[in-house]
């Protein structure tokens, strides 16, 4: 094989492990904003069975 083609090789699997990476943090991100609403909407009906 050409020197080349590992080259391609080594820049197309970082490319794709930044692209996964960037994904399962954007999911991290989403799965902390829904646990955060999640809580406020809790936070909402137990004052109101309070009161």
């Amino acid at each position: 094989m050409d020197e080349r083609n590992f080259t391609y090789m080594f820049f197309g699997f970082a490319a794709a492990w930044l692209i996964l990476a960037l994904y399962v943090l954007s999911l991290v991100a989403r799965e902390k904003r829904l646990r955060r609403e999640l809580d406020s909407v809790r936070n909402m009906l137990e004052q109101r069975e309070r009161t």
